[in-house]
């Protein structure tokens, strides 16, 4: 999957493909969350606060694997 460059102290890049959210951190770690609908990927792009979003929202609510 194709992940962009983000502006996060914790995370380094994300990316979204038919539901999957996968978020590369800055330790090197890679997740891919599942069933994440576009809406929400475009409010985790538009956050103030990548970190403190994925936190919030993504964590929390969808069921993930490290890759």
């Amino acid at each position: 999957m194709r992940r962009r460059p983000v502006n996060s102290s914790s995370i380094r890049s994300v990316g979204w493909s038919a539901g999957t959210l996968e978020l590369e951190y800055v330790n090197g770690s890679v997740y891919q969350y599942f069933d994440v609908a576009q809406p929400t990927y475009a409010a985790l792009m538009a956050a103030a606060s990548i970190g403190a979003y994925v936190n919030r929202e993504i964590k929390p609510k969808y069921r993930c694997r490290e890759l």
